[in-house]
């Protein structure tokens, strides 16, 4: 009702400058009009324009599969890690940590990790909150491409620096921020939380190092993630290689 009011308003308003101009005597000076102020782009133009920026939609959409191979940097020691991708069907991520096994993984129907160093040394199904945190990784595109599709919601929060910062909020509540830089419109980082140890802690993410594929797709081939600013690690990916052959086999949970 507040919006309909307020167009109201606004085209009374209007119709009252025309009917006065038109009341205007011929011999008066004609009333030099100030320049359109520059409407700010909305949200939903912002993503678009990320998208266009990765690849756009086209090229996308030729992506099936996504492996990676590269190091994860953490505490001083690189460790190997590999991150494979089915679109909308799985997302598992593996790293060798001093000899340890670490393996994450995401499916459309729910997830499971192992982590030793966490108590779980065999599989073991990811929380409820965990999951739907997560979850978005399956998607090739990331979060922000075809949001509204996967029933979420995006937000303009202002600009900080040379970035928009874009709120989205999924289906399932999780909220995130996005900086996207205003002139190459790729995303430079993203900040969500996360539990540790049972409480709410900050992640930061910021990407980097974008480089484009045959496809046309890009990207970022390195990250550096911030927790809450307890710890930080940093990943390179040396070997990328898209539309490879994935038994989706490889997302099952282990008995």
């Amino acid at each position: 009702m507040k919006n309909i009011i307020l167009g109201i308003l606004a085209v009374s308003a209007l119709a009252s400058a025309v009917s006065l101009s038109a009341q205007t005597p011929a011999s008066a000076p004609a009333a030099v009009s100030a320049p359109a102020p520059v409407s700010a782009p909305t949200a939903d133009e912002i993503v678009s324009k990320h998208v266009a920026a990765i690849g756009g939609k086209d090229a996308i959409s030729q992506v099936k599969s996504v492996y990676m191979e590269g190091s994860l940097t953490m505490m001083g020691s690189e460790n190997p890690s590999t991150v494979t991708i089915v679109n909308g069907v799985g997302f598992k991520n593996e790293t060798d940590f001093n000899g340890t096994k670490i393996v994450q993984c995401y499916t459309d129907k729910g997830g499971w990790f192992i982590n030793p160093m966490a108590g779980a040394a065999t599989a073991t199904p990811l929380p409820d909150d965990a999951y739907n945190a997560g979850k978005a990784q399956i998607n090739i595109g990331g979060a922000l491409y075809d949001y509204a599709a996967k029933g979420g919601k995006v937000e303009l929060l202002g600009k900080e620096g040379n970035a928009y910062k874009i709120k989205l909020t999924t289906k399932d509540s999780v909220e995130s921020v996005f900086l996207i830089d205003s002139t190459s419109y790729l995303l430079t980082t993203e900040m969500s939380k996360a539990k540790m140890q049972g409480q709410d802690v900050d992640v930061t993410i910021n990407f980097s190092d974008y480089r484009k594929t045959d496809l046309g797709y890009m990207i970022a081939y390195a990250m550096n993630e911030s927790f809450g600013g307890q710890f930080e690690l940093t990943i390179a990916w040396k070997k990328v290689e898209l539309n490879k052959t994935i038994d989706p086999a490889v997302f099952a949970m282990p008995k």
